[in-house]
């Protein structure tokens, strides 16, 4: 997939988003919780990441264990640190937005050997994961 495609699929998205509100949604209020598993993959010396592969097999292949638990996904390349001079300190950022965190588990769970086997492909990072329960989501609508 064109990383325009990609631009466009967000926009997509976000817009769809956006207009099932019109500032701001509380994800705390029954019935519209919303969770994110961050997959963080720190930088350092010696570290590889082959982004290519992490957006076209792995990440595919893990949001299909997730059926229908999952709303979306999204991939971030590092590409700076905080002043020019730095380092970025993740080379990328995976994030899952789930419904569920224990179906979340679950599906993982079920498929944890074939995700830590896929790592090879992609990586020598071992990632650091965060599991978010999402607060807010406030849209920027000036123009």
């Amino acid at each position: 997939m064109t990383i325009k495609i990609k631009c466009l699929l967000f926009l997509a998205i976000t817009g769809l988003l956006s207009c099932k509100t019109s500032q701001l949604i509380h994800s705390s209020s029954p019935g519209n919780e919303l969770f994110k598993i961050a997959v963080l993959y720190p930088n350092g010396e010696g570290k590889a990441f082959d982004m290519e592969y992490y957006e076209n097999k792995h990440m595919p292949m893990v949001a299909a264990f997730l059926g229908t638990n999952l709303q979306f996904y999204e991939i971030d390349k590092g590409i700076a640190g905080r002043t020019p001079n730095d380092k970025v300190p993740y080379l990328a950022v995976g994030y899952f937005y789930v419904k569920d965190v224990t179906a979340y588990n679950k599906a993982i769970g079920q498929h944890r050997d074939t995700i830590i086997s896929d790592f090879k492909n992609y990586t020598n990072i071992q990632p650091v994961i965060q599991v978010s329960e999402v607060r807010q989501v406030v849209f920027n609508h000036a123009k």
